[in-house]
This record gives C-alpha cells, structure tokens and sequence, in this order.
C-alpha cells in the first residue's frame, strides 16, 4: 500500500483484479493546494468497464449473501487493523488529493476508522424481530436479507470516510458493491480497497471503478442487476440519478446540499459561538455538506459576535495543508475556487456587506493552488441568493434576527434541511429549536459540522431523500425486511434422537 507516483498508470478493481480501462484513457490527480504535485493517473473508463463491474458483483453475489454475518463482519475487522497502520499514509494521501489540512486530513481518516470498527460488529447484530401472532401456535418474525448487487458513488470532500461508511455496511449486510468515487479524489478509496482484499474479501465482492458520472454512473445505475443506489453530491446529479433509479423502482439513498444555520442568542458564550461557528465555517475550507454556511444572531450580542469572527477569519493561516501552522486549505479545484468567487461577487451585488475576505490569494505561497481567503458578510438580506443558495466554499452570510422566533424563521427559510446549531444558556429556548428546525440533525451549543459512527446521519427537505446514513440505519437501507408466519399445529413429529 502506497501513495501512486505522477506517472503511474492505476486500474480498476474488477472480479478481484486490476484491470486497465477499456477507454485506453487516464487522469491526472492533482494536489489542489500546488499542481505540481500529481498523485498517479487514474482511469476515465466507460461503460464497458461499468459492465463488467457489474458482471463481477453479479457473480460474487450468491455466495457472499450466504456468508455469515459474523464473518462478513471479521473481514471489515481485519480491513480496519490495516488500514489503523496505516493512518500517516492515508493521512498524507487524503491531504495531497482533496486539499484537507494533515490535522483534517487525520480526522477524517480517524472518523473512516471509526465506521469500519462499528460495522464490523454489526455482522452481529443484524436485527429481525420476533412478534406475537393472533393464531395459537404460530411463530411470526421478520428477517433481514441483502437487497443484491449494489451502486454506491462518493463525492470529492470526503474520500476515505464516505467511501467507508457506505461500502462498509453494504458489504456486512451481505451486498455486493461496484463503488465509483469522485473522479478528482479517487486515491484513498482504492488504499480502502486494496485493505479490504487484503483482509480476505472474495474477489468480485468489491469492485472499484473511476470515471466520468455521465457515462459510469448512469450505466452503474441503469443496470437491472443493481438493487439499491447510495449516492452523495450536488442536488442537480442526485435529483436526476433519483428520477433514473425511480424508473426502475428500486432502493435509493442521496444526500445532497445544505446551507446549515447557526442561531447565536443574546445569552450566549460569545467566544464558544465564534469558535464553533469559525469550525463549521472554515474547516475543509467549507467543503463539507455539514459546513457553517449562515449565521442568525440577536441585536444585542451581534456586534461583540462578527467582532469575533472576523478577527478569527483574518486569523486564519491558509495554504498547503502539508506545512505546519497551516489551518485553512485551497478549493478543490478551479472550477470550485470559481464558484466562490462568483458567489462572493453575487453577494456584493445584491448589497451584502463584505466584513474580511472576499477575493483569491496570490503570492508565493498561494500561486500554484486554488486559494480564497476566508470570507464573512453581514447584513445578509432574506431571499438572496446567498442566504439560500449552497456555495460549498469558505463563504459566511450572517442575518439578523429581532429574537428566537424570527431566528428560527430565518434558520428555515431554505429549501435543504441537513443539520442547525443553536448556542444559548436558556435551555427552553434551546428546546424550541430543536423540536421546529426543519433539519435531519441539530446541535446545541456545538458547531453544525460532525457525526458518529452509531448516529444517524442525514437530512431532510431538499437535502436528503431515501433512508438515513450511517449507525445502524446505515446497514439496514441495504436489506430488504422478509416477513415469516410459521405455523407448527400440524408439523411432523420426529424422533427426538438426543
């Protein structure tokens, strides 16, 4: 297991082997944070190569459904003491692809950990449930038995942990898997892949295909043999993969956007609020589905309260994720860095106005990578678009609100519902929000961002559709519940031979 060099050629895992793309073609992987540095060529496959995954999973099915639990589950356990050995590895792997600092960068990889320790002790507790019957002598149960072959496609922002917490419980519910991941971070999943064949997985179990969605993706998910999607990305693809999976009428799962509210009441801790609120805004350069995207704050504390986050935001050491001191890093890739920077542009034409931030970094430090500092506007009208609208970028909007209940409005007013924040020392007021946010998820006095492996994780509204991710939901989305009546009035007796 290493990092690829710049010139090697990489293949797709299919039936168990690596096996270059049918295209003939290859991509770079570049380090967002200094182009120069490339990370292997990947494969830009085809449909042929979405084929003959599936033909791979298809095959492996049978046998791996009829595989105990428990030993799906010690397949993940081996996987996990792998890849445990390898932390600085995948650490530094993770921050060259995606541009996560090495500090992020860990994190994730801890987080990745996490989800493969808690599955694979869910190979022993996957759950059925015996139920009391209207008939004498009747038992009633229900079983939970793998949906079959399976799509799961990852997005660029999390490239080892979301990989893991979809692969993995598929795999210990006794799925076969074809995983496509994004196509600008696809090392970490294959060091994932490369553990999991190492811990004994059958070939054709897991199979790992790069390449463009369009083509990959839509053969992936038209095929008649894939039974269930997981998908996680931008609501215009997961809305359209959603209408595809839908005609063929089988299971679908998609997380999708968020613009994720902080309410910061009067009676609040100011430095917790900016602290938590600078986490959930400027980790992983606001990179994250779960990222702090507006804040909601009361009159009297909101002066004190941008006082504090534009002097943390101008704080912020932003460049290479690899050198220390570092705290902030670049957009993952041009196309994303001009997105932030439309939409700060946006944001200064509808008449927000602009505190810190707000413009691409240049300088020997920032030359070579995809650098915005790190931005904050108040006066953030309702209805605008970025008041609403996803930016998937280190860009704050901070709103006012007169008190809670227009807090709370304001906090709804969007059309994703993904996860919220509150931070206040009156618990009433703290419990109101929790019942009326219209997300999947809500903290209290903690930043927006973050999960556990024995959690649900998902949203609601415009920003989830299909079952919940992770903790045990995660491995039942890949089951279907069998139902049993059994009668035993008229069974034969036989001789009992103890």
């Amino acid at each position: 297991m290493q990092i690829p060099q710049p010139d090697e050629r990489r293949k797709n895992l299919i039936g168990g082997e690596w096996r270059p793309p049918s295209t003939g073609q290859h991509e770079p992987c570049v380090n967002p944070a200094d182009t120069r540095d490339v990370l292997g060529l990947w494969p830009k496959s085809g449909v042929e190569d979405a084929k003959a995954a599936v033909d791979a999973a298809a095959k492996a099915f049978p046998d791996w459904s009829q595989t105990p639990g428990p030993e799906r589950g010690r397949i993940l356990g081996r996987a996990h003491q792998i890849l445990k050995s390898k932390i600085d590895l995948l650490s530094e792997a993770l921050c060259r692809e995606e541009g996560k600092t090495l500090s992020e960068s860990r994190g994730e990889v801890m987080k990745g950990l996490n989800l493969l320790e808690f599955y694979s002790g869910e190979g022993l507790r996957t759950h059925g449930k015996t139920i009391p019957s209207e008939t004498r002598q009747s038992l009633t149960m229900t079983l939970r038995q793998p949906v079959g072959p399976v799509t799961l496609i990852t997005p660029w922002n999390f490239p080892f942990a979301i990989p893991v917490w979809k692969t993995a419980p598929a795999l210990v519910a006794g799925c076969t898997v074809v995983l496509k991941p994004a196509s600008l971070t696809p090392v970490c999943t294959h060091l994932l892949a490369e553990a999991l064949m190492e811990s004994g997985l059958p070939a054709g179990v897991l199979n790992v295909v790069t390449g463009p969605g369009g083509a990959v993706g839509n053969a992936l998910v038209d095929d008649p043999r894939i039974r269930a999607v997981s998908f996680t990305g931008s609501n215009a693809v997961g809305l359209k993969l959603y209408e595809r999976a839908a005609r063929r009428g089988i299971k679908v799962t998609c997380e999708m956007g968020g613009k994720n509210p902080v309410i910061v009441l009067d009676d609040a801790d100011v430095e917790l609020a900016a602290a938590g609120i600078l986490q959930g805004a400027f980790g992983s350069t606001g990179q994250r589905c779960t990222a702090t995207s507006r804040v909601v704050v009361t009159p009297r504390i909101a002066s004190k309260l941008t006082e504090a986050l534009v002097a943390g935001a101008r704080s912020l050491k932003v460049g290479d994720g690899r050198k220390p001191g570092v705290q902030m890093g670049p957009a993952v890739d041009e196309s994303q860095l001009e997105t932030d920077l439309d939409a700060i542009s946006q944001a200064r034409a509808e008449g927000a106005r602009l505190l810190c931030g707000g413009e691409r970094l240049s300088g020997p430090e920032h030359d070579r990578g995809f650098f915005v500092a790190p931005t904050v506007f108040d006066d953030v009208k309702p209805g605008t678009k970025l008041a609403r609208e996803e930016v998937f970028g280190p860009v704050l909007a901070v709103q006012r609100a007169r008190d809670v209940e227009e807090a709370i409005r304001l906090a709804n007013d969007v059309e994703y519902g993904l996860t919220a924040s509150i931070y206040t020392s009156d618990y009433f007021a703290a419990m109101r929000f929790v019942e009326r946010a219209e997300v999947g998820m809500v903290h209290v006095n903690q930043p927006t961002v973050g999960g556990e492996a024995q959690l649900p994780f998902g949203g609601i509204k415009a920003t989830g559709v299909g079952e919940k991710e992770m903790a045990e939901e995660g491995a039942n989305f890949f089951t279907y519940l069998k139902t049993v009546f059994l009668d035993y009035t008229g069974a034969r007796r036989t001789t009992n031979i103890y």
